[in-house]
């Protein structure tokens, strides 16, 4: 049955939201996914920023923000913003390879160049947004995951406390995105990441060690971080 809905979800593929190409300038987006079609882009005092807010890259592995970084477990990397942003992208893969879906090479898209993104597809061009199987959940398609799927996507969310937004909560949903949905300046960045950092360096915790996800506290604590989103 998972082969059949799969196979629906690629087919719709050509009746998903276009993704159409833009210049390198960055326009803001709102907390839905959506454009605000206001075109700033651009920080005082520095270079053009993605729709989070985060510093755009012009390339990856090119002495900048943005490197392909290993995703232990799973025997490949992604271009993400090295440093906290990595720490919590990379978790985001990691659970979702764990107990939701397998993933090989090619599975997950990290950075895009700017000129190939808008609104919040910007957040890639600062290495803040990873896709995950983005064929499989096409944006504009929902309901791609089946119950206890959603449900560890809540879960994970959860342990990232607000600092990751899932695209599948999009006015029109975008099911493969996750993003980094803070600024810089942000300290959540830093504690979230420290956690996680923590998690993985003590055995039984983090990525990889199965979770409970029908847990009463658990499921509280995603559903109240969906509520809080979705205000």
């Amino acid at each position: 049955m998972a082969a059949t809905r799969r196979h629906f979800l690629r087919s719709a593929v050509t009746t998903a939201v276009a993704v159409g190409a833009v210049s390198g300038t960055a326009v803001t987006a709102s907390a839905n996914g959506t454009e605000s079609g206001t075109a700033s882009g651009t920080a005082a005092g520095s270079g053009p920023v993605s729709a989070n807010g985060w510093p755009i890259a012009a390339a990856p592995d090119d002495g900048g923000s943005v490197w392909t970084r290993p995703v232990p477990g799973t025997g490949f990397g992604v271009e993400v913003a090295i440093g906290d942003v990595e720490t919590i992208l990379v978790h985001v893969v990691r659970r979702f390879h764990y107990e939701i879906e397998a993933l090989r090479d090619g599975d997950v898209t990290g950075y895009r160049a700017p000129a190939t993104t808008k609104g919040y597809e910007t957040n890639h061009a600062s290495g803040t947004a990873v896709d995950i199987r983005p064929d499989c959940y096409p944006a504009g398609v929902k309901g791609g995951f089946f119950a206890p799927q959603a449900a560890v996507i809540r879960d994970i969310l959860a342990d990232c406390e607000g600092v990751v937004k899932w695209g599948g909560d999009f006015t029109t949903p975008d099911e493969s995105h996750f993003q980094i949905d803070v600024p810089p300046t942000s300290p959540a960045v830093k504690r979230v990441a420290d956690k996680l950092r923590a998690w993985n360096a003590s055995p039984g915790e983090g990525a990889g060690v199965a979770r409970d996800t029908l847990d009463g506290d658990r499921r509280s604590a995603a559903r109240a971080l969906q509520r809080r989103q979705a205000a």
